[in-house]
């Protein structure tokens, strides 16, 4: 067995001071003492999948992170660390508890997951190795995992068997819970023909978005909008990891005072809603999320999605976004954005538009890793430069 602060002394001193995931009881040492310690970060994630979102923010705005979970929650993470991290290449350790490892009798549900662990990693290749049990073997499974998350530019796993750290007190900070936040529907009840293209929301966008802000574009169409009107340094287009976009907003608005602005679609938001209970919990001032409801999955030939039964601004208010704006015109959501451009948020904006694309509809053609680079270099130039 190891301190659990001599593990995080070790990982500070090689700058991992990021840390998000959903906790497990293998791991409660290491989480109850990355809560407990000043030095470090500790984001909650409702689940494993948007931990590593968080995670791909947090690294883009120039952290170096760690996501923590349980084996059974690997699954939940296949597709960000196969559409997110791959493609984009975007490293992070992970520590992934090993539940159910052969010849350690452990609960039934993590029979099968705890056979496949090491395999599974390796179909993902994703680099791995067991989590330290001695203090010697710290700082080269760190080390290791470093030279290679810097020579490929991708994930590397340290698998943690039960009884690897000695038993930690938790000290944490009661949650402050956030008022309702302010709610405002000023939609006009517009049929589907009259109400605005995406296309005209995102030129909208465009238009009111400051120099210096950090811009996500979700997957499918509405990055693909947003490149074919103007591809900028400080866009984000989001291919794969559907529902992960406000995820990542969240992780960079956490770690930089640039505006952050996430370009969000219904069938995604909809994929991951517990991203709006962590966005309304940490409460970034500088998040804006701006969520293009459509109704339909356009990419893939516009079946319907559910979110006319939905009020996402009510949502977004019941988890504490400061505001939460609804509207079906283009008046409305341009004085939104305004509004919240100049005041401390995070702010949801819900616009219902018409489904469709622009005839026109080119493709980004900066690969995954190019946008990445140029976005995380956008992202970390001198602070100074940012206007306040």
């Amino acid at each position: 067995m190891i301190q659990a602060e001599a593990f995080l002394k070790a990982a500070c001193e090689r700058s991992f001071d990021f840390y998000t995931g959903v906790p497990c009881s293998f791991l409660t040492p290491l989480i109850n003492r990355v809560i407990s310690d000043q030095g470090t970060t500790y984001v909650g994630a409702t689940s494993e999948g948007e931990a590593v979102a968080i995670a791909a923010g947090a690294w883009l705005a120039g952290r170096e992170t760690v996501v923590m979970c349980q084996n059974s929650g690997l699954g939940n993470t296949v597709n960000p660390l196969t559409s997110l991290n791959w493609p984009f290449r975007i490293p992070t350790l992970l520590i992934v508890t090993w539940r159910g490892q052969p010849g350690h009798p452990d609960e039934p549900q993590h029979a099968l997951m705890g056979q496949m662990t090491p395999a599974l990693l390796d179909l993902m290749r994703i680099p791995n190795r067991l989590f330290p049990v001695t203090a010697a073997e710290i700082a080269p499974a760190l080390d290791g995992a470093r030279a290679a998350m810097e020579r490929y530019g991708l994930p590397f796993a340290l698998l943690m068997a039960q009884g690897s750290v000695v038993a930690e007190a938790l000290e944490e900070t009661p949650l402050t819970v956030p008022p309702p936040g302010e709610v405002v529907d000023i939609c006009c009840g517009h049929a589907l023909s009259q109400r605005p293209t995406r296309a005209a929301a995102l030129a909208c966008v465009l238009a009111l978005v400051p120099d210096e802000a950090a811009v996500f574009a979700t997957t499918g169409k509405c990055g693909r909008e947003l490149f074919t009107l103007s591809d900028r340094a400080q866009h984000f287009y989001q291919v794969g990891s559907m529902g992960g976009a406000s995820a990542l907003g969240l992780g960079v608005a956490l770690n930089t005072r640039r505006p952050v602005i996430v370009l969000d679609g219904d069938g995604a938001a909809l994929m991951k809603m517990g991203n709006m209970a962590t966005i309304g919990a940490k409460a970034p001032r500088n998040l804006i999320h701006i969520l293009l409801d459509n109704g339909v999955h356009d990419s893939t030939g516009g079946q319907a999605t559910v979110s006319a039964n939905v009020s996402f601004a009510r949502m977004a208010g019941g988890c504490g976004y400061t505001t939460a704006t609804a509207t079906d015109e283009l008046t409305g959501f341009e004085t939104a954005v305004q509004q919240a451009l100049t005041r401390p948020g995070p702010h949801m904006i819900h616009l219902r538009l018409q489904p469709g694309s622009m005839t026109r509809l080119g493709r980004p053609t900066v690969k995954p890793a190019a946008v990445a680079q140029r976005f995380k270099d956008f992202l970390t130039r001198a602070e100074e430069e940012v206007r306040p």
